[in-house]
């Protein structure tokens, strides 16, 4: 073998074992702080919440700093295969909470749900994806690509943590007494404040998912020849924009402002799960072909 390419072989092999050093890094951080947002829901300190917060941008600037590097070394954005995508869900997921959570100064209840996605994410990276840099494939060779990656997974990110803060509402004001949820920082304004930022964030999210479905069309037409063809990942992307539709419908009606309109935003989380993890595995174990066999 040619002694140069050898070497490169060799460089590319050493900084994808740090790498993978530092993915795992990545999920200790990840699991210190999902263990301390549990604790916080057994003892509802500030402190806890601090510091679990603190653990979860430690381990997300850190991802930050994988994405970066990845980005440099493969020239190319880095959410061509499985492997990247579920990092950048993880990395996107976790800095989106990051930003809401400081809104709130007791209720950390939300922080569980969401580190648990982001680890979910990244051990499937490792366990189960190759982490190879990979020559970005022909038809993702296109200016629409990035535009629909970028915006689609900023709009999963804003719906992972309305689900979150949707969850941990139904639970916190289903389970605990009311004259306990002060202690959560759920007294009556702080609760309705908390489940009011889901609400927001969907409306924030919306528009993205929107501009992802309509970005997605105009790669298509370019690297297929049409703007849409009923492909298994596109059925289920429209079948999510579906779901949060109903959601926001179901906002503007008093009588359903409340569990029906919380099962709707669950639903649209499950939804948009199964567009961007479900369908894949379903179209590999159907044998259904897709154009988006790449990402499977």
């Amino acid at each position: 073998m040619n002694p140069a390419i050898e070497a490169l072989l060799r460089r590319d092999a050493l900084l994808l074992m740090w790498e993978l050093r530092a993915v795992w890094l990545t999920i200790a951080l990840y699991l210190g702080s999902l263990l301390l947002y549990l604790a916080w829901f057994f003892t509802p300190s500030h402190k806890i919440g601090r510091v679990a917060s603190k653990l979860l941008l430690a381990g997300t600037l850190l991802l930050s700093g994988i994405i970066i590097l990845r980005t440099i070394e493969g020239r190319r954005p880095p959410y061509q295969t499985l492997y990247e995508s579920l990092l950048w869900f993880a990395w996107s997921a976790a800095i989106t909470y990051l930003v809401v959570e400081r809104r709130f100064d007791r209720i950390f209840s939300a922080g569980f749900p969401v580190t648990a996605i982001a680890v979910a994410a990244c051990l499937y990276a490792v366990l189960g994806r190759d982490p190879a840099i990979e020559p970005l494939f022909p038809a993702l060779q296109s200016d629409w690509f990035i535009w629909h990656v970028v915006i689609a997974f900023a709009s999963y990110a804003v719906f992972v943590v309305s689900f979150s803060i949707e969850l941990s509402h139904v639970v916190l004001t289903g389970v605990l007494p009311p004259g306990a949820l002060a202690k959560y920082g759920m007294d009556a304004e702080g609760a309705a404040r908390f489940h009011r930022a889901a609400h927001q964030l969907v409306l924030f999210g919306f528009p993205l998912l929107t501009f992802g479905i309509v970005s997605g069309a105009a790669w298509a037409e370019q690297a297929w020849g049409r703007y849409w063809s009923w492909d298994p990942k596109e059925t289920w992307s429209l079948i999510t924009w579906t779901a949060y539709v109903l959601y926001l419908h179901a906002m503007t009606m008093a009588k359903w402002r409340g569990s029906r309109a919380s099962a709707l935003n669950i639903l649209g989380f499950v939804c948009m799960v199964m567009t961007f993890l479900g369908v894949s595995w379903i179209a590999k174990l159907l044998g259904i072909p897709s154009l988006h066999a790449y990402s499977i």
